[in-house]
């Protein structure tokens, strides 16, 4: 009984399996799209944020740093280390 269900779960791995892998290649196109644009557009928000507040009065070497710390959240190895645990 027991090996009867281990068995039915190998099989529907495989099944999962099979059914993704020709979907691969569009995937990792579209999730290598979706993280550049990211990208792009935090690069662009950091930019905005370091030229409002240096407008607002704030010295450019805390601008930077308040920047970069703005910018963590968009490195794109944060988020491939936190899928990798």
């Amino acid at each position: 009984m027991n090996k009867d269900i281990k068995d039915e779960r190998e099989v529907g791995t495989i099944k999962i399996f099979g059914m993704l892998l020709p979907k691969m290649p569009s995937l990792m196109f579209r999730l290598t799209g979706t993280l550049i644009r990211l990208k792009s557009q935090a690069n662009r928000a950091g930019r905005m944020f370091k030229k409002e507040l240096v407008k607002q009065g704030i010295d450019k070497e805390t601008a930077n740093n308040l920047t970069e710390n703005y910018m963590q959240s968009s490195h794109i190895r944060n988020y491939i280390q936190y899928m990798g645990r």
